[in-house]
């Protein structure tokens, strides 16, 4: 998605608007850093000595959206998407790369995942709790804690970009 057409948050509405608003601008962000590039570009680890490629941050965002909003928020047993093997109570994975996943279906599974977010939390409201860990967690953290997961990925993301071909942003 070009910048131009990425969702500008509101800069004058409700909480829930407002938190959904910067969710979707940082998830477009990320698209917007992998647009135009080629498979080679998308798996190239670019900022050595770290191992974290594009194709890996959109991996690993799926895996995140998936255990925030479907494990988490709803309770879903929802399986890890790219190491089946893996504890689904563990740390979200999706950074490695496999030779039978390429970008278009590592982007799909992301797209799925956002949209699966999206119902989930359509009729919460954000003081809605959960149970996690030891205690519980609201709806409005879960959007506070995914939007500082995304604007931290997306700062890895810029970089791996400008290394690949120059292009920054916002």
């Amino acid at each position: 998605m070009p910048v131009a057409d990425r969702p500008m948050p509101p800069l004058n509405a409700d909480e829930r608007s407002t938190l959904a608003g910067w969710l979707e601008f940082y998830r477009a962000t990320l698209a917007d850093k992998c647009e135009g590039l080629d498979e080679r570009q998308l798996r190239a680890a670019s900022v050595p000595p770290s191992p974290v490629t594009l194709l890996g941050l959109i991996q690993h965002m799926a895996e995140v959206e998936r255990n925030w909003f479907r494990r988490v928020l709803v309770g879903e047993a929802a399986p890890p998407i790219y190491d089946p093997q893996a504890d689904p109570e563990g740390v979200d994975g999706g950074f490695d790369l496999h030779d039978d996943v390429n970008f278009d279906t590592a982007h799909a599974i992301w797209q799925r995942e956002m949209a699966q977010a999206r119902a989930n939390c359509a009729d919460r409201p954000l003081d809605q709790t959960s149970p996690y860990l030891a205690g519980e967690v609201t709806l409005r953290w879960i959007y506070t804690h995914m939007i500082a997961e995304y604007a931290r990925h997306n700062g890895h993301a810029d970089l791996i970009r400008e290394r690949i071909d120059g292009r920054t942003g916002v």
